[in-house]
């Protein structure tokens, strides 16, 4: 049962560490910080994860592996429903991990891992929307030209990846707290989606315009 113990520790540092860079954003939060929000002494903390950078990582793995399982996904959808569902799941595991996106530039100039392993994100987040796309050409949701797919699905992820930085700087007080969070997911898979437009079957056009009307409230 003690060998059990610094598992115990080291999963309650990631948990608490999650809950403070997304709340104050990473480069506002120390190590002090952190293990005086777990009242815990530097050295327990440094004894599980001797750097600011091994806290990063560890949870950019935790990120990196449920965003796998997710984008695996993409190649199931077969409509503007299954498609605003996944979009939807896609931005609450970036709203669950928020402070990688808010953050994200610096951390990639300062975390060689993350500035290799970000641009392998960028790479499956677009194969997973080009997957998608065929799916729902396949099952007659929409007709796009190949060479118009590309830099479609490249839009796509171009949105998902930075539409939490466009709600931070449009409101930066209010955007990243937890309270603001459904609306601005909601906002986020609707503008994604919209880049579909010109290519929907006229009936998927309208179960569009019908689900961004359900949210309206909620979103632009």
């Amino acid at each position: 049962m003690v060998k059990k113990a610094p598992r115990r520790t080291a999963e309650r540092i990631l948990e608490v560490t999650l809950e403070l860079f997304n709340r104050f954003g990473e480069p506002n939060v120390s190590t002090t910080l952190i293990s005086a929000e777990l009242r815990i002494s530097p050295g327990n903390l440094y004894y599980h994860y001797p750097a600011k950078d091994e806290l990063i990582n560890s949870l950019f793995e935790r990120y990196e592996r449920a965003l796998g399982e997710l984008l695996a996904a993409a190649g199931s959808v077969r409509n503007v429903e299954d498609a605003w569902f996944f979009m939807h799941s896609l931005f609450e595991l970036i709203w669950q991990y928020r402070f990688l996106y808010r953050d994200l530039n610096d951390l990639l100039s300062k975390n060689r891992l993350l500035e290799t392993h970000f641009q392998t994100v960028l790479a499956d987040k677009t194969r997973a929307v080009r997957s998608l796309l065929v799916g729902m050409e396949r099952a007659g949701a929409l007709q796009i030209d190949s060479r118009e797919a590309g830099p479609t699905a490249t839009s796509m992820v171009v949105v998902l990846t930075y539409w939490l930085n466009f709600e931070y700087v449009r409101d930066p007080r209010r955007a990243l707290e937890p309270e603001s969070a459904q609306a601005a997911l909601l906002r986020g898979a609707h503008h994604v989606l919209n880049l579909l437009m010109p290519y929907l079957h006229a009936d998927q056009r309208q179960h569009l315009l019908a689900l961004a009307d359900a949210y309206q409230d909620k979103g632009d």
